[in-house]
């Protein structure tokens, strides 16, 4: 009886132990190997969790504008490393900014933030995966 519970046991956390990973496999969704980097205007920003999102606007050569939404670290992460609503990091509506992140696989307008350049020309690392690293 204590071998069947105990494998039972075994099987459950292995099973969990997949299936959390693969919830949190970037690679799943975002090439890897593809840094890119945008500048363009703060449509918004939610720190939120368990993943804030930020979405940029881009002015294309045509004229046009692109909205690319970038997935970031949970709302605590972000806290962490001084990003926030308010204080010396925060990012607001409007800021100009520049950004690198690595892009989604299927040509979407969509990745995940690895840093931004802030308006006053600072530097803030998000995530130190992919490439380039």
């Amino acid at each position: 009886m204590t071998k069947r519970i105990l494998g039972c046991a075994a099987l459950c956390g292995w099973l969990m132990t997949g299936a959390l990973q693969a919830h949190h496999s970037l690679a799943g969704v975002y090439d890897m190997k593809g840094d890119k980097e945008i500048a363009g205007l703060v449509d918004s920003v939610k720190f939120v969790n368990p993943h804030g999102s930020l979405t940029v606007e881009v002015k294309n050569a045509d004229g046009t504008a692109t909205k690319w939404v970038m997935t970031m670290g949970s709302a605590t992460a972000l806290a962490q490393r001084g990003i926030g609503k308010t204080g010396a990091n925060a990012i607001h509506t409007g800021d100009n900014i520049k950004i690198r992140f690595l892009p989604a696989k299927n040509g979407s307008p969509l990745g995940f933030l690895k840093s931004v350049t802030m308006p006053d020309g600072k530097v803030i690392q998000i995530f130190q995966g992919g490439a380039n690293e």
